[in-house]
């Protein structure tokens, strides 16, 4: 057992020891493997096969060739591969005639070479091109006439361009690249042509304030948020593009009348960042930009969103559940049509309404309503068809209340949601809407539908341009043709089509999420609130009323989606600024006052920091003892701009002590306004009581006097009598003795030192000396 043990003692280590050598040494080289994976996995295959080479089709020209045209294809070649490309050419293919408008979609996601379905090269025109290097790019340009491509019937086609050659891994002729893009074929127009209504958003980001700077009386100076909008609205920006290509195209211009209101703002003096901020300096851009848009917009329809383009889906699902915030829909209508009108000179349609993204469900509809727009904006996929038609149906159609859903196509509406700077991607986007729009009426060739097209909101640049390319490949009117909003809403609804209003568990969460929470339509009440009883006791109450509503207006933007934290910051700038005005309006705080009389006059100042008048206020004063103190009747408050005014309250003294008076403004309604200010009192009234003890005391000093007299005379009397002229010798009890002069002066008392003469200007505002006396 001890041989055992000592046994155990001793090789158990040793073969821990052993093991863990073992280990180590066999640990190394794999760790060593390990440690190379990630860099081996990191690193991608080159592409091989028909990825070899991106293929990259730039351009089509014409996008809807007629029969005597010539298809030219340009783009850009770009070697993905590890070796180089030679014996290239570049070549047409033409594909299948493609059926139904999901089989566009299908094509659109395909990567790489499939032969068969993208068809065979167009023998007799290829373009040879020269050894293609590894990360090298090169253009190409190819060109077919229309009359050897052996077009069949109408329809939409696939048409490729493939890059063929060799390489050193695989050197025999193959397909080293391929790109596919659309071919919309009408030999002949249509007998009966598709009516296409396209929705041209002009709409910008809130980029004003409710702030104003110092001004005259006449004229108010308007303070933005940055000077952003003068890129969009300067040569080449979003909103110069916007107009530059929207006036020769056949579309509906859909504009938000704050955009006018602000860019209409900036025409004239402004500041930026805050009213001490630095002057604005694009006056010129804007004016510019109005006359482009007035010249544009007289040959065009117009229709207006409610001012500052409210969140119906917002309001709908949080807004409504605060009193008073669906009020503000009735006057956002009717601004938008009286400011379009102002700026624009014509007269806007305003019974539109447009939810985003078209989605909508029975209480969007309800709201979207309320304010008189009888037409709501939707979208395919969110009115979706049950019927099974074999064909898309006209978008108007009615939704019960004499209302109408004017239902926009989905495909045709985010055909441009993409990125359109890069020019690849804006062709094949171009030929897949021109594509859409063709196979869509080829679906029923003798039924005419009307078909709305309501794109993003805020359209890029690269997207307007886009979008501007398809509408003008589609000016031959071989399949379409132009119709406004108008039209479209009056356009014969399609039996058939779907025209029941999803519930509101069908609303895309993604969506929803966006939207604005209760709690922030609970701020913007309460800033309403807050302005409905500022405004009651100003002079000129427009002023402030104006660029607060609208600023109350734009909280509740559209705009603000995707943004909570700007959204939550606006809200609270507008908020803060409101209270910052209402407290230029206030009581000068006042010291401790002494009553020595039975009656007296307290004066309170009133001090008014504003640029304009308050008027219509009452100023209350209340004792805490009115047994003891009557603190005098309320008066009626006027006090002029950047003035302070003083105003005396006749007051009863009852008894002595101490009381406390309140002073507080009040409105003309009779709520409260700002905070009450406290004084305190101290009564030091001569009562009746002291008065009689006075009397008796001054009654027996009379008294007394008159028995002296009556002694001296009596003395005097029996002096005569003994011959002497009654003379005590020293003279002293015959001394007159001179007035007395208590120092006081008739009349009443000096006003307080502290106080401020009854106008004064708004600098004096310190409150008044302690220990004060108040006039008798």
């Amino acid at each position: 057992m001890a041989e055992a043990a000592g046994f155990q003692g001793t090789e158990r280590p040793r073969g821990r020891w052993l093991q863990r050598t073992v280990a180590l040494l066999t640990g190394v080289p794999l760790l060593v493997v390990l440690m190379q994976v990630p860099h081996a996995a990191s690193a991608q295959a080159a592409p091989t096969g028909s990825r070899t080479v991106d293929v990259s089709i730039d351009s089509m020209s014409p996008s809807a060739p007629a029969k005597a045209d010539t298809v030219k294809l340009s783009g850009t070649l770009t070697n993905d591969g590890s070796s180089t490309v030679t014996g290239a050419h570049v070549g047409m293919n033409l594909g299948p005639s493609l059926s139904g408008r999901s089989s566009i979609d299908t094509v659109s996601r395909r990567t790489g070479y499939l032969p068969g379905t993208d068809g065979e090269e167009v023998e007799g025109h290829r373009e040879k091109i020269a050894p293609l290097k590894p990360g090298a790019s090169r253009s190409f340009s190819i060109s077919v006439p229309v009359k050897d491509l052996d077009l069949d019937d109408d329809g939409v086609y696939q048409l490729g361009v493939s890059l063929s050659g060799r390489t050193q891994s695989a050197p025999y002729n193959q397909v080293l690249g391929f790109d596919r893009t659309f071919l919309p074929w009408q030999e002949a127009d249509a007998d009966k042509k598709t009516q296409l209504t396209y929705m041209w958003p002009l709409i910008s980001a809130t980029h004003l304030t409710a702030e104003t700077a110092a001004d005259t009386d006449a004229e108010q100076t308007p303070v933005f948020r940055n000077d952003d909008l003068a890129a969009e609205l300067a040569p080449g920006g979003r909103l110069h593009q916007m107009v530059a290509l929207g006036k020769d195209l056949p579309v509906t211009f859909v504009i938000d009348p704050d955009l006018l209101a602000t860019v209409d703002a900036m025409t004239r003096t402004y500041k930026v960042g805050s009213p001490d901020g630095p002057a604005g300096k694009n006056q010129a851009v804007a004016k510019q930009w109005l006359n482009d848009l007035e010249e544009a917009v007289k040959t065009h329809e117009v229709v207006a969103l409610p001012f500052a383009d409210p969140d119906l889906a917002s309001l709908a699902h949080h807004g409504k559940t605060v009193p008073g915030s669906l009020s503000h829909l009735g006057p956002a209508t009717e601004l938008a049509s009286k400011t379009v009108d102002t700026i624009l000179g014509v007269k806007p349609r305003t019974d539109f309404a447009w939810p985003v993204d078209g989605a909508i469900d029975s209480s969007i509809v309800d709201v979207a309503t309320s304010a008189g727009a009888h037409n709501v904006i939707t979208r395919s996929d969110s009115l979706r068809e049950a019927g099974g038609l074999p064909y898309t149906p006209t978008a108007a159609r009615p939704i019960g209340g004499g209302n109408r859903a004017i239902v926009a196509d989905e495909r045709l509406s985010q055909a441009f949601d993409g990125d359109m700077s890069k020019a690849g991607q804006a062709t094949h986007a171009v030929q897949k809407f021109l594509a859409q729009t063709h196979m869509l009426s080829l679906q029923d060739p003798e039924k005419q539908r009307s078909i709305v097209v309501a794109p993003q909101r805020m359209p890029s640049a690269s997207q307007a341009r886009a979008m501007a390319t398809a509408l003008r490949s589609l000016e031959g009117g071989r399949w379409t043709q132009p119709l406004n909003l108008s039209g479209a809403a009056k356009a014969e609804p399609d039996s058939a089509a779907t025209r029941r209003v999803p519930s509101a568990a069908s609303y895309p969460a993604s969506l929803r999420r966006q939207e604005l929470p209760v709690e922030a339509f609970r701020q913007i009440q309460d800033t309403q609130s807050a302005l409905d009883e500022f405004r009651v006791i100003l002079a000129q109450p427009e002023r402030v009323v104006t660029p607060f509503g609208n600023a109350i207006m734009r909280e509740m933007s559209t705009e603000w989606r995707g943004d909570a934290a700007g959204a939550a910051s606006f809200r609270k700038s507008v908020r803060s600024y409101l209270d910052s005005l209402t407290k230029k309006v206030r009581l000068i705080q006042k010291s401790d006052a002494t009553l020595s009389g039975r009656s007296a006059t307290i004066p309170v100042t009133v001090q008014n920091n504003l640029l304009q008048g308050v008027e219509g206020m009452t100023l209350r004063l209340t004792s805490s003892q009115p047994n003891r103190l009557d603190a005098g009747k309320p008066q009626q408050i006027k006090v002029e701009g950047g003035h302070s005014q003083s105003f005396k309250f006749d007051t009863t003294a009852n008894a002595n002590g101490r009381a406390y008076v309140t002073a507080q403004l009040y409105t003309a309604d009779g709520k409260p306004y700002g905070g009450p200010m406290t004084f305190k009192v101290n009564v030091t009234e001569i009562t009746v009581t002291v008065m009689l003890v006075i009397a008796g005391g001054v009654l027996l000093l009379v008294l007394a006097g008159l028995r002296i007299y009556l002694k001296r005379k009596r003395g005097t009397d029996e002096g005569g009598e003994d011959g002497t002229d009654g003379d005590d010798g020293d003279g002293s009890d015959d001394e007159e003795g001179s007035d007395g002069d208590n120092g006081g002066t008739d009349g009443d008392a000096p006003e307080q030192p502290s106080d401020p003469p009854p106008d004064t200007g708004s600098e004096n505002s310190d409150p008044s000396g302690s220990g004060e006396k108040v006039d008798r």
